[in-house]
């Protein structure tokens, strides 16, 4: 099943400002790490409590970064597949996902149902190993 080039667009558009808004995001926290030298000297008149704040603040920075870097894996994979034309198809039964779900969910690779079963299927299956 192939998708229409109307919605084809449509949907390109939208990985694509996504995938501009992720790379904003990302250079703004990759900007609190140039900062490094300058920090280096105001540390020296810090406490061990301000320290800690600030490698809160980096390891929360970098956790952001690395979470960047997964969606842009994923929004390359959808406009990879897009261009193949298999994107928005379901890969559980072949249908077509529909465009509202992929606004809210741009990586969806099931359409509601399916991801319905396959939930209830893993649900089930850890009840058992419990």
């Amino acid at each position: 099943m192939k998708i229409d080039q109307e919605r084809k667009d449509r949907l390109k558009k939208m990985l694509n400002q996504m995938k501009e808004q992720i790379l904003r995001e990302a250079r703004e926290e990759m900007k609190k790490f140039q900062t490094v030298e300058k920090r280096q000297i105001v540390e020296a008149g810090m406490d061990d409590a301000d320290l800690s704040v600030i490698d809160l603040s980096e390891d929360i920075s970098l956790k952001q970064l690395s979470t960047h870097r997964d969606i842009l894996k994923k929004i390359e994979e959808a406009l990879r597949k897009l261009e193949e034309g298999t994107y928005g198809i379901c890969e559980m039964c072949g249908d077509e996902i529909p465009e509202e779900r992929l606004k809210i969910l741009p990586f969806a690779i099931y359409c509601r149902d399916c991801q319905e079963k396959i939930e209830m299927i893993e649900k089930f299956e850890g009840e058992e190993g419990q």
